[in-house]
């Protein structure tokens, strides 16, 4: 079942996301209080509003360029008992972007959504560990350079 979702989800278009840095032996930690202009940067610090709440940051990301009308896919296995928020964000003017999240069958699972003008959360409580994608979609623009991050409690 879930090689059928994923043949139809590459057939429609849908890209699997590649971590745009190559991977290191010892991932570089991500710093809450960047000041940097980038994407990196804005999505860490959206979600730096989520480590008020109890929510601690894991070092992954993913970072790449999202065009429109072309979405991008992160799989990612996620456990019950926890709960989960993605960030992502760009600094393109006139460009929106969409966070989803979706089980292994391919049913929207995002338990909130919010959107600005350069950035979007969506988070889950999982009802049963498995294997989730994370699906990026820029909704206006034509091209932005996105990074998403995300936490857990």
């Amino acid at each position: 079942m879930t090689r059928a979702l994923v043949f139809s989800l590459l057939a429609s278009g849908v890209a699997f996301a590649q971590q745009a840095e190559p991977p290191q032996t010892k991932p570089a930690p991500l710093d809450w209080s960047a000041t940097s202009s980038s994407s990196r940067s804005r999505a860490l610090e959206v979600a730096s509003g989520y480590k008020a709440l109890g929510y601690a940051r894991r070092d992954g990301f993913w970072s790449g360029t999202l065009e429109k009308n072309k979405p991008a896919l992160i799989a990612l296995h996620l456990f019950t008992r926890n709960n989960y928020s993605f960030s992502a964000a760009n600094l393109t003017p006139g460009s929106r972007i969409r966070v989803s999240i979706f089980d292994r069958l391919g049913n929207p699972t995002s338990s909130e959504e919010s959107m600005d003008e350069t950035s979007a959360t969506a988070g889950i409580s999982p009802t049963r560990s498995d294997r989730y994608y994370i699906r990026l979609e820029l909704t206006e623009g034509d091209k932005a350079e996105t990074c998403v991050v995300y936490s857990y409690k």
